[in-house]
C-alpha cells in the first residue's frame, strides 16, 4: 500500500493539482484510491466545485456535493487565512489531537493508495503551538513535497526539505509544479534542484499535464 502526505512550500503552489493528477493516474492503473483534505480555508459552500475539496472529489469520481465536502474536509473555514486564523475568525479552534487521530484512522483503511493533502506550506500553523509539520510527523508516512518554479523556489524548497529531514520525515519525492508566469526556465529549476536534493527523486509536473511522471510513486 502507498501512503503519502502531500505538503508544500506555501499556498497556491499546486498541491491539489498534484494530488488530483496522482489520484487519476492511480485509478487509471486499476488501484483503489482514498484521499482526504481534512482542513481547508477559503471554502465557499456555494462554490464547492471550484474548491480544492471539489477538485479532489471529482478526481476520485465521487459526487461533488455538500455531503462529499463534509466527509473529505471535516474542518472547513470560509476566511482565506492560515487555519488557526481562519478558525479564530469563526470563534473556533482546531483540535489537533482529534485531527491527527482521524488522519491516522483514514490511513489505516484498505486502499491501495491513500493521500492526505495538507494546507498551505509545511510550517503553516494549526494552533498556537502546532504546525503542519507536526501533522505530517503524527501520520508517520512519507511526505510528497510539491514546489513551484518561481524565482526563490530553490531556497524555499531546500528549507522545506531540510525541515522535514530534521524531523526524520522521509520525502518520497519533490514534485516541481510548473506555473504560467515563472521568471526562471522550468528546466533550469529542475536541473538546479536535482543537483541539490539528490537522492530525493525529483518529478516534473508540467502545466496542463495529466501527471504521467507521478506514476513513479506507485511503483513497487
Amino acid at each position: 500500500m502507498k501512503r503519502f502526505f502531500v505538503t508544500s512550500t506555501g499556498t497556491g503552489i499546486g498541491k491539489t493539482y498534484a494530488t488530483c493528477a496522482l489520484i487519476r493516474q492511480a485509478r487509471a492503473l486499476g488501484h483503489t484510491v482514498a484521499a482526504s483534505k481534512p482542513l481547508i480555508s477559503g471554502f465557499d459552500k456555494d462554490k464547492i466545485a471550484e474548491s480544492d475539496t471539489g477538485a479532489i472529489l471529482a478526481a476520485l469520481g465521487e459526487d461533488v456535493s455538500e455531503a462529499g465536502a463534509k466527509r473529505l474536509s471535516p474542518w472547513r473555514f470560509s476566511a482565506p487565512l492560515a487555519p488557526n486564523m481562519a478558525a479564530a475568525a469563526e470563534g473556533r479552534r482546531i483540535d489537533c489531537k482529534t485531527l491527527f487521530a482521524q488522519s491516522r484512522a483514514f490511513l489505516a483503511q484498505q486502499a491501495d493508495v491513500a493521500l492526505i493533502e495538507g494546507v498551505g506550506g509545511v510550517m503553516v500553523p494549526l494552533d498556537a503551538q502546532t504546525t503542519v509539520l507536526d501533522w505530517v510527523l503524527a501520520c508517520d508516512i512519507p511526505a510528497l513535497l510539491v514546489v513551484g518554479d518561481y524565482l526563490g523556489t530553490i531556497s524555499h524548497t531546500l528549507t522545506a526539505a531540510e525541515v522535514l529531514r530534521a524531523r526524520k520525515i522521509p520525502v518520497a519525492a519533490v514534485v516541481v509544479s510548473e506555473s504560467s508566469n515563472a521568471e526562471v526556465p522550468f528546466e533550469a529549476t529542475l536541473e538546479d534542484l536535482a543537483a541539490r536534493l539528490d537522492p530525493i527523486p525529483l518529478l516534473p509536473l508540467r502545466r496542463g499535464a495529466a501527471g504521467e511522471t507521478l506514476t513513479a510513486l506507485l511503483a513497487d
